[in-house]
C-alpha cells in the first residue's frame, strides 16, 4: 500500500507537510498543497483511518443497532440515520440485533473496541444491564424507538400509547366492540404501549378490557402474522376487528384471512402500525398507525453529533414524535 512516505517523497517534502496539507491545509503554501494532492491521485493513496483514530480517540463511523431489519421501519430510521451523518461527513455502521440479547451485546463490545463515535441502538435488553455495562465506555448513544428519562440519554421515539389509542378508537367508531390484539414479543416496551393504549381506547368508550383479546407471538414479522391468523380462524367466537403492533404482522394476518376467503374489511376489519411502503399496496389496502420513521433516525442521529462534536451546550432530550392514523380500505364501518 501507498504510504504517507510515498507522497513525501515523490513531492520532495517533509511527511508533517504532506500530513498539514490533508488535514491542515492553511498551513500549507497553495502550490506546495496542490502538488502534494496531483502526488495523492497519482499514487492512489489512502489516508489511514485506523491511524487517525488512534490520534483522535474515536472513529467517524457511527454505529446504528436495529431489532430487526427485516421490518422497513428500521430501513427508514437508517435512512435518515444516514442522511444526518453524511452531512457531517460521518458514516453509519448498521448492525442487526433480531431481538437477541447476546447478539446486542456482542456488538456493543465491538463498538467499543472500535471506539466508534456514538451509538444509536433499539435496545433488544429490556432489562437494561447491557447498555449499563456498555455505559462505562463513556460513548455517547441515543435510543432509538425507546424512550428513557432525559437526565440518563437522549431518545427518539413515536408515543405509542397514543397511537394504540388512535388504532382501536378508529375500530370502535366503526362499530366494532370485540377486538383482538395480535402483538409481537410483550416484553419489548413498543408492544405493551400500544396495547395500553388499545385498552385505554376501550376505557373511554365504557368497554371492559376483556373487550381486548390478546395474541401474542414471539417473533413480529409477516410469518408470524400468518401463524397469528391462523390461529385467530381457530377461535370459537372471533372478534370483528384486529389490532396488529407492526405491519408485518398485519400483512400477514391478512393473507391468511384473504386465502381462507374472508372477507375483508366486511367480516373483519384490520389496522396495523409503522405504514410501510407496502401496507398501501397489499390486496386489501390496510389502515395503520403512521410513524414518522426518517424523521425518527435523523433526529436520533443529529442528537448523537451534537453531544459528539465537543461543544459545551448539549443537553439530554427525549423528543416523542406523534403518530398518525391513515385509513385505507381494510377498515369499514361495521353494519349492525
Amino acid at each position: 500500500m501507498v504510504s504517507i512516505k510515498d507522497v513525501a517523497r515523490q513531492v520532495g517534502v517533509s511527511i508533517g507537510t504532506v500530513s498539514n496539507a490533508l488535514n491542515r491545509p492553511d498551513r500549507v503554501a497553495p502550490g506546495t498543497r496542490a502538488r502534494v494532492m496531483s502526488a495523492v491521485d497519482e499514487l492512489g493513496y489512502v489516508r489511514s483511518e485506523s491511524a487517525r483514530q488512534l490520534r483522535a480517540g474515536h472513529s467517524r463511523i457511527i454505529a446504528l443497532l436495529v431489532l430487526d431489519m427485516g421490518n422497513p421501519f428500521f430501513v427508514d430510521v437508517a435512512r435518515g440515520a444516514e442522511q444526518a451523518a453524511r452531512t457531517e461527513g460521518l458514516g453509519v455502521m448498521l448492525c442487526n440485533s433480531e431481538q437477541d440479547e447476546a447478539a446486542e451485546a456482542l456488538y456493543l463490545s465491538l463498538f467499543a473496541e472500535q471506539r466508534v463515535r456514538g451509538v444509536l441502538i433499539t435496545p433488544a435488553d429490556v432489562s437494561g444491564q447491557t447498555m449499563k455495562s456498555f455505559q462505562r465506555h463513556g460513548i455517547p448513544h441515543v435510543f432509538v424507538d425507546r424512550v428513557v428519562a432525559a437526565d440518563e440519554a437522549c431518545s427518539v421515539s413515536v408515543d405509542d400509547v397514543a397511537g394504540g389509542e388512535l388504532a382501536v378508537r378508529h375500530l370502535i367508531e366503526g362499530g366494532h366492540t370485540s377486538i383482538a390484539y395480535v402483538s409481537g414479543p410483550l416484553h419489548l416496551a413498543q408492544c405493551q404501549d400500544r396495547r395500553t393504549g388499545a385498552l385505554k381506547a376501550l376505557g373511554d368508550a365504557g368497554l371492559p378490557p376483556e373487550s381486548l383479546m390478546v395474541l401474542e407471538n414471539r417473533a413480529d414479522d409477516v410469518a408470524a402474522g400468518r401463524d397469528a391468523g391462523s390461529r385467530f380462524l381457530g377461535l370459537g367466537s372471533r372478534p370483528t376487528a384486529i389490532f396488529c403492533s407492526n405491519d408485518l404482522l398485519a400483512l400477514g394476518v391478512l393473507q391468511t384471512l384473504f386465502s381462507a376467503g374472508v372477507r375483508l374489511p366486511e367480516e373483519v376489519s384490520i389496522v396495523g402500525y409503522d405504514d410501510i411502503e407496502f401496507a398501501a399496496a397489499a390486496a386489501v389496502p390496510l389502515t395503520s398507525v403512521r410513524q414518522p420513521a426518517v424523521q425518527i433516525g435523523r433526529t436520533a442521529a443529529e442528537l448523537l453529533i451534537d453531544e459528539t462534536s465537543g461543544g459545551p451546550g448539549h443537553a439530554h432530550q427525549s423528543i416523542a414524535f406523534q403518530p398518525e392514523l391513515v385509513v385505507r380500505r381494510s377498515t369499514l364501518p361495521r353494519r349492525h
